[in-house]
């Protein structure tokens, strides 16, 4: 895991003051979700994608670097992961969020596997 997955990357399209709460959040393969909060830190940026009904509800943070651009015109984010992928994330967990390193790892170890 590297640290380049917890930034945006140059040519994301991210600029630090955006609200993105709202952005439809498209996979490689499909819509996957609304962004229900985010974060643009340096070093632990990140995405909270609410998946809706396709996976019953739940929410799953997904790492900055899996982003591929930001369109503020239709609202929409694309990331570089299959929804299978997404689906397959360990649950959002709002009491640990990235303050516990071994759920940052684990997150990490997840996502660092899709490029």
């Amino acid at each position: 895991m590297t640290d380049d997955l917890w930034n945006y990357a140059p040519t994301a399209g991210h600029t630090p003051d955006a609200d993105l709460t709202g952005y439809r959040v498209e996979a490689r393969d499909g819509h996957i979700g609304k962004v229900d909060e985010h974060s643009g830190d340096v070093g632990s940026a990140y995405l909270v994608v609410d998946t809706g009904p396709w996976i019953l509800g739940r929410k799953v943070l997904v790492p900055a670097g899996t982003v591929l651009s930001i369109s503020n015109t239709d609202r929409t984010i694309r990331v570089a992961r299959s929804k299978e992928q997404i689906k397959a994330a360990p649950e959002f967990d709002k009491d640990k969020h990235l303050g516990d390193p071994r759920y940052r790892d684990q997150l990490g170890g997840h996502y660092g596997s899709g490029h």
